[in-house]
């Protein structure tokens, strides 16, 4: 009986040509796995054409409520921004196909799992490290690090030469990653960081800004302790709220970001993300923040933030660092429950108001009148503690000068 490998299965041309190249050099049986994060009209027919390529079983795993509930939820809670830029849609959903990956590896009793990322991506880093995380004991086969195979024009080569189907992609098509989160891309002029992105055919989840209606969208968005559960008042599973929020988002020209990133192994990228229903649950959830941190558990999530968008773009999802860090994100928002009013107008997200019952706003505390919690006089002392160290400074400097 022969051994078995579990296949990150596309559906594209490099993993098409992983099946037989894994048949011929390691006489495995491959099974595909393909995980659904939201990339669903992308699937149709995958199943049958990774049959035709002669892999001895398929799964096609759907995992997107799971992806929301226990990643990109968490995620929202922390904060995190990956390089002030980037909200992480490729990154974080390599955790969740990682985990589900080893899922069906352990089910069918495999010896191996194959990726078909290349030696210069971060993706690499991101499946293998959640492997490690996970399953230690399985081996990782990663082609691209191994194969003479250097074009896309000897992949189709190789596949013609064995008689196999050849999934084409146009020749002029940017590289992208889709979920139900984001959309990435790279590739033709992004190259060159000098050159504007062409949005009127790169852009898949909405408009440009330019493009946007003149007329601004508000809404009202409900959370219950950081998480978001009411759109306008309904409630609503999470991939259908993120759904009609990429929806309204994109057609106000909400969630493009052109950013030129330091990737995991070193170098830099230049790509274009669309996250227009993130941007707007990111802007709400911190709205909501400061209507219920106090200010020094406010700056200290600040902290956290650029360390949890680290771990996730790093492939750290599953460390002990990134578990204890969501403890106190957890923990910081018993409190972020209420409703956040928005406008949505090209490309901007405008706080219109904001309501908790964990409010720390007073108003008769913030208004002008002297009330029983705050004296105008009381400033006096607290300025002349506040500023000593400037004070004495000043002092010595001007005796040293004597």
């Amino acid at each position: 009986m022969k051994e078995k490998v579990v296949l990150a299965y596309s559906g594209g041309l490099d993993t098409s040509v992983i099946i037989p190249w894994l048949k011929e050099n390691y006489d495995y049986d491959v099974i595909a796995v393909c995980i659904n994060v939201g990339q669903d009209a992308e699937l149709e027919g995958l199943e049958e054409r990774a049959l035709s390529m002669g892999v001895s079983k398929v799964y096609v795993e759907n995992v997107k409520d799971e992806f929301m509930r226990e990643y990109v939820f968490p995620m929202i809670q922390s904060g995190a921004i990956y390089e002030s830029k980037y909200y992480l849609g490729t990154s974080i959903a390599r955790a969740v196909i990682a985990k589900t990956l080893v899922n069906v590896a352990l089910k069918e009793g495999a010896v191996a799992i194959c990726h078909g990322c290349t030696g210069k991506g971060n993706d690499q880093i991101r499946f293998e490290l959640g492997i490690a995380a996970l399953a230690p004991h399985l081996k990782v086969i990663a082609p691209w690090r191994i194969w003479d195979i250097s074009s896309r024009e000897e992949e189709i080569e190789y596949l013609e030469k064995r008689g196999l189907p050849v999934p084409m992609k146009k020749e002029d098509s940017y590289s992208r990653d889709r979920n139900m989160w984001h959309i990435s891309h790279e590739g033709l002029e992004l190259e060159d960081p000098w050159n504007a992105p062409n949005y009127e055919t790169l852009l898949k989840l909405g408009v440009s800004p330019e493009q946007a209606p003149d007329k601004a969208t508000t809404i009202t968005l409900t959370f219950n302790q950081g998480i978001p559960t009411h759109l306008n008042g309904e409630a609503m599973e999470p991939s259908a709220l993120l759904e009609k929020l990429n929806e309204l988002g994109g057609a106000n020209g909400i969630g493009i970001e052109d950013i030129v990133e330091n990737r995991v192994v070193g170098m830099k990228s230049r790509g274009v993300y669309e996250t227009p229903g993130g941007t707007i649950l990111y802007k709400a959830h911190e709205e909501l923040e400061h209507l219920t941190l106090d200010r020094e558990t406010y700056r200290y999530k600040q902290e956290i933030a650029l360390e949890f968008a680290d771990l996730i773009y790093n492939g750290k999802w599953f460390t002990p660092l990134r578990e204890a860090l969501q403890a106190f994100v957890t923990s910081t928002q018993q409190v972020v429950t209420g409703e956040v009013k928005l406008k949505l107008y090209k490309g901007n997200v405008i706080p219109q108001g904001s309501s908790s019952p964990f409010s720390l706003y007073s108003e008769a505390l913030a208004s002008f009148t002297t009330g029983d919690l705050y004296n105008h006089k009381d400033a006096d002392g607290f300025i002349r503690l506040y500023g000593l160290p400037l004070r004495v400074r000043a002092l010595k400097a001007a005796e040293n000068h004597k």
